[in-house]
């Protein structure tokens, strides 16, 4: 199951991603760095900003973000595994 949470600008919105897992913890995917990508890309890479999360801990996340920029994007998922669908990197992989 997918669903947009929030629209935000078609333009230059970065998309936010909130992964809800079977056992109702939940990660946060924010747009990786510019310095992911050798060169300008068309696909999306996402950076684990939080991980096994409470869904309060995801929503003060995703409200400070918004706080900071309205124009973003917030898509949920259901899965346990989201690198399935999603080109994932870890802060470790850097």
């Amino acid at each position: 199951m997918a669903a947009v949470e929030k629209k935000g600008a078609e333009e230059a919105g970065a998309i936010f991603i909130r992964v809800v897992k079977r056992d109702r913890t939940q990660m946060l995917l924010s747009p990786a760095p510019q310095s992911y990508f050798e060169e300008k890309s068309t696909f999306h890479i996402f950076e684990v900003r939080l991980k096994d999360a409470s869904e309060m801990d995801v929503n003060e996340k995703l409200e400070r973000e918004k706080s900071f920029d309205n124009d973003i994007w917030i898509v949920e998922i259901e899965t346990d595994t989201p690198e399935a669908y999603l080109d994932m990197r870890n802060e470790e992989e850097g």
